[in-house]
């Protein structure tokens, strides 16, 4: 059909082609159709060259062969690009980004190598230029675009030779398999490679059509077994096999589980501050970035010093020349009508190269160290806080031949006069503040009694506390997790490719029968046969060798960044002799709040909840409520307040810990008044977030008591 250019498949697929991608752009390189042949229908939508298509075929030759008409219909080589089984899996993860979000690939060929486990959801297009013989493989790929999250009506095309036997058999497969689906819903898809055809697979069931199926009486018996499969009381116990068959967890774990998601969730670090780091650094390294909608950026031009940087501490997806478009908010990633975004946050490449650089440009700053107040405390003994970096790997290695870095966390150890260690959690500089004009001086402070205690051997101290007191935390939270994702993962590369071996193993042993026998196959030897048998045992032998590297996890030494030291207000105070400010004033001394949270705390048992006091951690609330039988948490801040208070200083953290989980989180204010003391929880107290330079805000007290309730729903 080739050599004669009158393959109609390639013809039906470049109508669609032209319909998809504009006919305007490519009608002049388009092939003329027979006026009598058919064009498949096409979506009810506006034609556009942003709109990105999947092809999955069967074979590398028709892979390759489609990949050259295409190319040359579309005009542009760098448009089309490729993903199969004879590919490494960075280069897959390469295709894979660069057709999800760089503008200039439109179309995604791909053999079943990315039919499972690859995330193509930037097209809503699919078409199946090669049906497979295992339909199951049909929705694999179709969930390669159909995901959650996907905000565009997806649709596939089946592309089957009219009038052959085999495709009579599609045919009838397909239009029960769409009458299933609109009985049973689909559930129907989860079950579809459990299916036989009379004890047979669908590929022998093709193999009966092609061989026999100029036989009225063979193609009724196909017709009719393909029928019979699509039976709805069988789906329906296929279907109730498959859901006793799925995990489960006791009702502990799960609370467990959705506590610490909760707290994750709480402590997570803005996108506000996310966005403005990435865009300032970005732009420093030489980026180009625009915005073209609200919060929605075009990378234009990705430096190579950032692409380089990757290619030495990258694991996963690699950085790309350019991006379509990113953002910083899980909302804004697929608006409806607009293009998907790629996600960027920590753990992204893009970002993650970004901050590896900027770090490197600016560690000897970090060194160097800061003085910074602590306007919350009246006292006069300053302290010293120690920022460390501690990694966790595992037995593989980079492709810079380094050992593989899979967690690396910022700690804070804080070390006081009477040698009192502790970790503090989640960036506590953000409610300190810069020394100011007409403020003592680092020298001056130093030189002060309050300061003779602090020394050199202070650094070693504080690393001493994060190896026996954080790191096995740490390590402990990284191991569990990353074990028994590897436990899983063993088990279904497993599961897939024994039975691939197995497969091909028998495939072998039945072709040698036949050739012994003298019966040849043109297509396939069983030398063919075994060599596909042993390539699949050594990438099994080769997966599991990679999982057990994974598997070796160890920690590193925590690496001792830089210090500051933290002068507490009252200590400014002493030695400027200037008065206390209004927001360290004794409204906010130790007795006061914690009276304070007592109150709140027995408020919250009678409501039915578990409180527990957390104001010694500095997570940024001061109360963590556990909502029984739920695995939810209450985050409640507590600000006690005597009589004449005009304002309450709330702090960047806790501004934060606010907007994060703003329908969990309660700022309960305890009013201490002659006639009786009054408690008040306002939620959703705080709008905005802070900006950067801002380390604590003052809010007027009667305003945030005008939009406060009584904890009790009847008072």
């Amino acid at each position: 059909m080739r050599r004669s250019g009158s393959d109609t498949k390639w013809r039906e697929l470049a109508s669609l082609l032209g319909e998809i991608f504009t006919p305007d752009a490519i009608a002049n390189r388009r092939e003329t159709l027979d006026p009598n042949q058919s064009v498949p229908a096409v979506p009810k939508e506006v034609s556009s060259p942003t709109q990105k298509l999947v092809i999955f075929t069967e074979h590398r030759d028709t892979l390759n062969y489609l990949e050259r008409r295409i190319s040359t219909l579309l005009g542009r080589t760098q448009a089309v690009r490729i993903i199969h089984g004879g590919m490494g899996r960075e280069d897959r993860m390469t295709a894979q980004e660069e057709f999800r979000h760089n503008p200039e690939v439109q179309v995604l060929l791909a053999t079943d190598a990315a039919g499972e486990g690859i995330n193509l959801q930037r097209a809503h297009l699919m078409v199946n230029y090669d049906l497979p013989w295992n339909p199951n493989r049909i929705e694999q790929r179709f969930g390669r675009i159909h995901r959650i999250g996907q905000t565009e009506v997806c649709h596939l095309w089946n592309l089957v030779a009219a009038e052959t036997r085999e495709g009579d058999v599609y045919h009838t497969l397909l239009e029960k398999l769409d009458e299933a689906r609109e009985a049973l819903g689909g559930q129907v898809f989860d079950v579809l490679g459990k299916m036989q055809f009379e004890g047979k697979p669908l590929r022998e069931l093709l193999i009966q059509a092609v061989r026999y199926g100029e036989q009225p009486e063979v193609r009724a018996k196909l017709n009719k077994v393909v029928a019979n499969a699509f039976d709805q009381s069988h789906l329906r116990n296929l279907i109730e096999e498959h859901a006793l068959a799925t995990d489960a967890m006791d009702a502990s774990r799960v609370y467990r589980i959705r506590e610490e998601m909760e707290r994750a969730e709480a402590r997570r670090l803005q996108p506000h501050y996310i966005e403005s780091f990435f865009v300032e650094s970005f732009q420093r390294l030489g980026g180009a970035i625009k915005q073209r909608e609200p919060r929605r950026y075009e990378v234009t031009h990705v430096p190579s010093q950032v692409r380089n940087r990757d290619r030495l501490i990258g694991i996963g997806e690699p950085v790309l020349p350019r991006y379509e478009r990113i953002a910083f908010e899980k909302s804004l990633i697929s608006p409806q009508g607009q293009s998907l975004a790629a996600f960027v946050c920590p753990g992204h490449p893009l970002l993650d190269s970004v901050i590896d650089l900027t770090l490197k440009r600016n560690r000897d700053l970090l060194r160097r160290g800061a003085v910074l107040v602590d306007e919350r405390d009246p006292g006069t003994e300053p302290r010293v806080l120690f920022y460390l970096e501690h990694a966790i790997q595992d037995a593989g290695v980079t492709r810079s031949g380094d050992r593989r870095i899979i967690s690396k966390r910022m700690l804070y150890v804080e070390l006081d006069e009477q040698g009192h260690a502790r970790h503090l959690h989640y960036a506590p500089y953000l409610d300190y503040r810069p020394i100011e004009p007409g403020e003592p001086e680092a020298d001056d402070i130093l030189r002060r009694p309050e300061a003779s205690w602090i020394s050199r051997e202070l650094e070693q101290k504080a690393q001493a506390h994060a190896i026996a007191m954080v790191v096995p935390e740490h390590l402990s939270e990284v191991r569990s997790r990353k074990l028994e994702l590897i436990a899983k993962t063993e088990a279904a590369v497993k599961d897939r490719l024994t039975k691939e071996i197995n497969y091909w193993d028998h495939r072998a042993e039945d072709l040698k029968a036949q050739e012994q026998a003298g019966k040849l196959n043109a297509r396939l030897n069983s030398d063919e046969a075994r060599k596909r048998a042993d390539a699949l045992q050594a990438r099994l032998e080769k997966r599991m060798e990679e999982l057990k590297l994974e598997a070796q996890i160890s920690p590193l030494p925590p690496v001792v960044l830089g210090g500051l030291l933290v002068i507490p207000m009252g200590l400014v105070s002493a030695m400027t002799g200037r008065p206390l400010p209004l927001t360290a004033d004794t409204a906010d001394t130790l007795a006061v709040a914690a009276k304070a949270r007592a109150m709140v705390m027995d408020v919250e048992r009678r409501l039915g909840f578990d409180p527990v006091d957390r104001e010694f951690d500095k997570l940024g609330y001061d109360i963590e409520s556990r909502v029984p039988g739920t695995g939810k948490l209450r985050f409640i801040e507590v600000k006690g307040r005597v009589t004449g208070a005009a304002t309450v200083t709330v702090t960047k953290n806790e501004i934060l810990y606010s907007l994060n989980k703003p329908e969990d989180f309660i700022l309960a204010v305890v009013e201490f008044r002659p006639d009786g003391d009054r408690i008040h929880y306002i939620r959703k107290p705080f709008q905005r977030e802070p900006d950067f330079g801002v380390t604590s805000v003052n809010y007027d007290l009667a305003e945030l008591l005008a939009k406060g309730e009584s904890p009790f729903p009847s008072a």
